[in-house]
């Protein structure tokens, strides 16, 4: 490599009871995509803030283009040329794209100029995007695509992405390693965090590994393992998910025609979903974000009532109960939306596992809390799901957030469900969770739970479902054994082939 482009030496950023970043030195080069990987909490969110302007080191030095750099906030960053894509999207739905590239510009020129320049630089980079669409009217994709110009039009020389494909299809991610490859053959590097490790190894030519805020080790990942990358990162060997074999059982959960407006002004509303899951199967349900997942999770939990007879548990109607009494019966849910759907932020690990556990742990006698009991079960999941967290007394805010999502699903799992309903379970998620939270899934159902896990990593949902569909504008595709499928079948199911055969286990 010749002169780096950012050289980072011995940075190190402590917070109390932990050390986010200890003595961390790696170097990136120009046209250079260079991956930091690490296990949830490892550290890359507080190195690449840190770059950013967000987080001030408490010591250490970076050198940029060869001059000493330590910007005081991300203005200063982006002055420099450093851009950042970050993992959630910080977009305004009522505005359009124009208007919402102009929000992250110092001196934002006309509307009508800015339109055609971003006319200009979508096409140049294969990111098809009209600068007069509304925001809360474009996919996840398209969203991304927003931010990637608002980056591009700043002329980085630095482009940081964080989590960039999680909520993208098999074809966007094409679309967006092309546009990356373009940017490195202008000599632009690019900081590529991610959890997916075989998109690294397509991907990245260098990779720097934190554990526990330390640069344990760096590789090239083509010719490293997914899973050699992954021991690198957690330290030790892991297992893959194993799925054993089961019987299925009579059907747990069935839905017959359920159409529901969505609440939202952008939402998707559902249109005559219908399927069933059995005692002991996982049906998985694909699609890209933004296709109804979140109004089909809300319906199923109780958050959004529908018409009585469109949602039946065990054959008895549920579809117009509260949650509290869908969970009473056995029916449990985990948002995607962690921080403020699935766990409340400020309130303890403790309180948050009294939020959906009180009913099923009996953590309530009489209008009064059983403190120890609580205390207990928020004890258990930190264990069983290997949270890393001081202690349950800790915000859940302050839990990075793959081991909030830890939290999170292993507070429903052990709460033994008779119907789990799971939305992005592994969402943001280190290798090694990624394989625990499966796994966990995987040993539910042969317990006898049925399972539906919604999610947009089809990885995911051919490794552990049994069958398969997938949501487009709220219509549901057939259902079909997940053994077997190819990528052109589920592209097209997530295209919006509803009249695909339905075939039944």
């Amino acid at each position: 490599m010749s002169t780096p482009l950012l050289t980072i030496s011995g940075l190190t950023k402590a917070y109390p009871g932990v050390v986010a970043n200890d003595n961390v030195s790696f170097e990136i080069g120009a046209g250079e995509v260079h991956a930091l990987l690490g296990e949830n909490g490892a550290g890359k969110s507080t190195l690449v803030k840190m770059i950013y302007g967000l987080v001030k080191p408490d010591s250490g030095t970076m050198t940029f283009k060869g001059a000493g750099f330590a910007p005081s906030e991300p203005r200063a960053a982006r002055a420099a040329g450093v851009a950042m894509v970050f993992q959630h999207f910080s977009l305004f739905d009522a505005l359009n794209v124009a208007e919402n590239v102009a929000l992250g510009m110092e001196t934002p020129p006309k509307q009508s100029d800015l339109a055609t320049r971003i006319r200009e630089v979508s096409e140049t980079y294969g990111l098809p995007l009209d600068p007069t669409r509304m925001v809360g009217d474009l996919s996840a994709g398209e969203r991304q695509r927003v931010e990637i110009i608002r980056c591009l039009l700043q002329d980085p020389s630095l482009l940081i992405m964080d989590e960039p494909t999680s909520v993208l299809t098999p074809q966007e991610v094409e679309i967006l390693f092309a546009t990356l490859r373009k940017l490195t053959a202008e000599g632009v590097a690019i900081l590529y965090i991610s959890h997916k490790l075989e998109e690294i190894r397509a991907l990245c030519d260098a990779a720097t590994i934190l554990r526990l805020g330390k640069n344990v080790g760096t590789c090239i990942p083509r010719d490293t393992s997914a899973r050699e990358m992954a021991e690198m990162m957690v330290g030790s060997a892991f297992e893959a998910p194993a799925r054993a074999g089961r019987e299925l059982g009579e059907v747990a959960l069935e839905v017959a025609d359920l159409s529901l407006v969505s609440p939202g002004a952008f939402g998707t509303s559902l249109k005559g979903v219908s399927f069933s899951v059995q005692a002991g199967e996982i049906l998985g349900i694909g699609g890209v974000a933004g296709n109804g997942q979140d109004e089909l999770l809300g319906a199923l939990s109780g958050e959004l009532l529908s018409d009585a007879e469109a949602v039946k548990l065990k054959g008895q109607p549920i579809g117009r109960m509260s949650p509290t009494a869908r969970r009473e019966m056995g029916l449990l849910s985990a948002p995607e939306e962690r921080l403020g759907h699935a766990a409340a932020p400020d309130m303890s690990l403790i309180e948050n596992a009294l939020l959906t556990g009180a009913q099923r742990e009996n953590l309530m006698t009489r209008g009064f809390l059983k403190w120890a009991d609580t205390r207990g079960f928020a004890e258990k999941i930190i264990k069983e799901f290997d949270v890393r967290t001081p202690g349950p007394e800790n915000a859940a805010r302050s839990l990075s957030g793959g081991n909030l999502q830890k939290f999170v699903i292993g507070r429903e799992v052990l709460q033994r469900p008779e119907v789990l309903v799971v939305n992005q379970p592994t969402w943001g998620v280190d290798a090694a969770a990624v394989a625990s939270i499966r796994q966990a899934l995987l040993d539910l159902a042969a317990g006898g739970t049925a399972v539906i896990c919604i999610s947009q990593d089809l990885d995911e949902l051919m490794e552990i479902s049994d069958r398969f569909c997938a949501l487009n504008e709220g219509r549901l595709s057939g259902i079909r054994p997940a053994q077997g499928l190819s990528v052109d079948e589920i592209g097209l199911m997530m295209g919006g082939a509803h009249g695909m055969e339905v075939a039944h286990v």
